[in-house]
């Protein structure tokens, strides 16, 4: 763990959001599992950087994540790459709105992924990714528009729908 840990600060942050004014019930059921997939990877990421990796905190993270890579396979999360490569072939505006996180991670062009449960926008880097990373991943989940969209008769919803029907 660094001396002083930068990375603490970040989970605050992240620990702080809430989604008390929104109704995450009528999101789009397979945008609520991966915008929660995507805040289980920050969490994750940060706690690798600022927990030590022995640290229970970290080894209970690793069980979830485990388990949440049966879940999505389940109930159609698995067209959602499939989704967000088609946004960006036919509605580029709405791909760019699209969180980074999501972008790069589905994008089947970039080499961002998911190692081993880590966020890895460049998997050959060797250095962590920067704590601005973060901050800046945590405003654009938790964005109001971008939430708004997330309803299944919103934006992004009725592009869903389009898309599942082709």
């Amino acid at each position: 763990m660094l001396e002083t840990n930068e990375y603490i600060p970040v989970l605050q942050k992240l620990y702080n959001k809430s989604l008390i004014l929104e109704s995450p019930s009528e999101f789009e059921p397979v945008f609520w599992f991966h915008l929660k997939d995507a805040v289980a990877h920050l969490d994750f990421t940060l706690c690798i950087q600022g927990y030590n990796i022995q640290s229970m905190r970290n080894i209970m993270n690793m069980e979830y994540m485990r388990w949440r890579v049966d879940e999505r396979k389940k109930d159609g999360r698995d067209q959602f790459p499939a989704f967000v490569n088609w946004l960006k072939a036919n509605h580029r505006t709405n791909f760019d709105k699209l969180p980074v996180l999501w972008r790069d991670i589905y994008d089947t062009e970039n080499q961002a992924s998911y190692r081993s449960f880590r966020i890895a926008m460049d998997p050959a880097a060797l250095k962590p990714l920067p704590v601005q990373f973060f901050m800046d991943m945590i405003d654009e989940l938790f964005d109001k528009e971008f939430l708004k969209s997330l309803y299944e008769e919103a934006s992004l919803g009725m592009l869903y729908k389009e898309f599942l029907k082709k």
